[in-house]
């Protein structure tokens, strides 16, 4: 069995220690370093180039937003391989759309369970992204807001950008549209709603609701509700 390679960048020692430990005592992961600092880190992640990069954004000398960005840029022509799964407290609207504009592939809060955090892990190793449902609501928030408000000259300055659906996207969206239905199902997806709820929402039985999902997933070509809520997020289809 390929173990799922993770290092980890913490500055706070018992946080650091209790995922560590946790992660260690999983036979599908090894853990190949931690660090207590960015500086550190961006060494670790480029000497050993894992699977998985579990990055805390408030780190000391500067944060992980950085940290991630400086990281992806340096490994852009050699090895892209290597996931940024983001994990905080922070759910501010700012540092989530800069931490995906840097390069993130999943974000996470810290108050989730360890078994959770696992299963991250390896959906984000699989190459799925992984939003924390508190999260998805701000991206959604903020493309509704870009959707609606009319266009202004930017700014000089740091922009935050959300990373746009690929252009086959689009091509499927065309050939296999979703119903208005589907849409309402897809957009409350994103909100993190389950299938219980969107069903007690839609006025409609659960098994209604999971053909949906299933018809959803077959026209956005996704692995799971993770997936095709990222999707549906990058290209503004439930704004």
């Amino acid at each position: 069995m390929t173990k799922i390679r993770v290092a980890l960048i913490e500055d706070h020692d018992l946080t650091r220690v209790g995922i560590r430990t946790a992660l260690q005592q999983r036979d599908t992961i090894e853990v190949v370093g931690d660090a207590a600092n960015a500086t550190d880190g961006l060494k670790l992640l480029q000497s050993t180039k894992p699977d998985v990069a579990i990055v805390d954004i408030g780190l000391p000398d500067f944060d992980g937003i950085e940290l991630t960005q400086k990281f992806k840029k340096s490994i852009a022509d050699t090895d892209p391989d290597t996931k940024v799964l983001i994990l905080t407290f922070q759910d501010n609207e700012e540092e989530v759309l800069a931490a995906f504009a840097a390069g993130a592939d999943s974000y996470c809060m810290k108050d989730i369970s360890f078994d959770q955090l696992l299963d991250v892990v390896k959906v984000t190793h699989e190459g799925n992204s992984w939003i924390d449902p508190a999260i998805a609501r701000i991206v959604l928030k903020q493309a509704r807001t870009k959707e609606s408000a009319p266009e202004e000259p930017k700014p000089e300055g740091k922009r935050v950008t959300i990373k746009a659906a690929e252009p086959e996207f689009s091509h499927i969206i065309e050939t296999y549209p979703l119903t208005e239905r589907e849409l309402e199902v897809l957009e409350l997806i994103v909100q993190g709603y389950s299938n219980a709820a969107i069903a007690e929402k839609l006025y409609i039985t659960v098994g209604t609701v999971k053909t949906h999902v299933r018809n959803i997933l077959n026209k956005l070509c996704a692995d799971d509700r993770t997936q095709a809520a990222v999707l549906a997020l990058r290209s503004g289809l439930v704004g």
